[in-house]
C-alpha cells in the first residue's frame, strides 16, 4: 500500500500532499549535478541566440532560507541539500544539463561573502520546453546577509548546443519578496500533448491543456507558486489570468484562458489554455492570491511576450 506523504514541493512550490513513497523510490534522478568545479570543455563561445536575444539570466529567487525539506529533497531532488537554502534561477533559454554544475555558479552575499552551491536540479520544471529553470541548493546566504547577485563562471551551454552563458549575471530577489511573472512564450504545437494529465510520479509531467485548444502560452514564475497553504493553482486563478492580444483586424482585446494546465507537478510554471489563435502580448496576473514556499504573497505582475 502507498501511503500519501505531506511535504512542501522541493523546489518551488509550498506544502502539497503528494504519493510519493512509492515514486521517490524508484525516482530516477537526471538532471541534479554537484561537481564544484567546471568540467565543461567546449569551443563556443557564442553569447547570441538565433532568436537575436543574449543568453543570460532573467531570475534569481530567493525562496528558501536552511528551509529545503528533509527526507523528500534527498529521494528526488538533491542528496544532502534537506534543510539547505533554496533558489531557483532562470535562464534567457533551456540549458544544457549535462554542461551545468553548481562550480559554474559564483553567488555572493550582502556583505561580499561568496559561499558554494552544494547541487543543483533542473526538476520539477523539466516538461517539454521548461528547462531554463534550475533550483540551487545549499547554504549561500541568511535572512541577515541575503544573496544578492548570481555570476555564470563557468561554460554552460544551451541545450541546443550553440550559445554560451558564461559572463551572464544577474540581481537576486531578496528572501521577503512574493514571486512575479518573469518569463511568457508561445508554446510550440510540437509540445502541447493536448488531454494529457498530470502524474504523481516526482517530478512527473504537470497537467496538459485539453484538445480543442487553439492557442498555448506558458507562463514562467520566479518561484514556484500555490494557493497560500499549499494547494495548487486551479479554476480560481484561471479566471484571474488576463491575456492581452491583437486580433486580425489589429484590435487589442484582453481575454481569459479557458483553460489552466502544467498542474500538480510542482514547478514554476503554468500553460495558459487559450481559444483563440490571435496575437498575445502581454499577461497579468493580479496581487494577492499565490504564494512562493515562504507564504509570500505575488504582488501585481505583468509579462510582455517577444514579438
Amino acid at each position: 500500500m502507498m501511503l500519501p506523504i505531506a511535504c512542501s514541493a522541493v523546489v518551488l512550490s509550498g506544502c502539497e500532499s503528494l504519493n510519493l513513497a512509492m515514486g521517490a523510490a524508484n525516482y530516477d534522478r537526471v538532471y541534479d549535478t554537484y561537481a564544484q568545479t567546471d568540467t565543461t570543455e567546449t569551443s563556443i563561445t557564442n553569447r547570441r541566440h538565433a532568436d537575436g536575444r543574449d543568453a543570460g539570466l532573467i531570475s534569481a529567487f530567493f525562496g528558501l532560507d536552511d528551509a529545503l525539506p528533509e527526507g523528500i529533497t534527498d529521494r528526488v531532488a538533491c542528496e544532502g541539500a534537506g534543510g539547505a537554502d533554496g533558489m531557483p534561477i532562470i535562464f534567457s533559454h533551456e540549458v544544457d544539463i549535462a554542461t551545468l554544475e553548481p562550480g559554474d555558479l559564483r553567488i555572493t552575499t550582502q556583505s561580499g561573502a561568496v559561499n558554494p552551491v552544494t547541487c543543483l536540479t533542473l526538476d520539477p520544471a523539466s516538461d517539454p520546453g521548461e528547462l531554463r529553470t534550475a533550483l540551487l541548493a545549499g547554504f549561500y546566504g541568511s535572512a541577515e546577509d541575503e544573496p544578492v547577485s548570481v555570476d555564470i563562471v563557468g561554460n554552460v551551454l544551451s541545450l541546443d548546443g550553440t550559445v554560451n552563458f558564461k559572463g551572464a549575471s544577474v540581481a537576486v530577489t531578496p528572501l521577503e519578496a512574493g514571486p512575479t511573472l518573469v518569463w511568457a512564450e508561445i508554446v510550440p504545437e510540437m509540445q502541447w500533448d493536448l488531454g494529457g494529465k498530470a502524474t504523481d510520479f516526482p517530478w512527473g509531467g504537470g497537467s496538459r491543456c485539453p484538445v480543442g485548444t487553439a492557442q498555448v502560452v506558458r507562463v514562467t514564475w520566479g518561484g514556484g507558486v500555490t494557493k497560500p497553504g499549499g494547494d495548487p493553482a486551479d479554476d480560481t486563478e484561471r479566471k484571474l489570468y488576463k491575456v492581452k492580444t491583437v486580433t486580425a483586424d489589429g484590435k487589442p482585446a484582453e481575454i481569459t484562458p479557458f483553460a489552466l494546465a502544467d498542474l500538480k507537478d510542482g514547478d514554476n510554471n503554468h500553460l495558459l489554455c487559450l481559444d483563440t489563435t490571435d496575437a498575445v502580448t502581454s499577461v497579468f496576473f493580479p496581487a494577492g492570491y499565490l504564494t512562493d514556499p515562504r507564504e509570500d504573497l505575488n504582488p501585481d505582475t505583468t509579462i510582455s511576450l517577444l514579438p
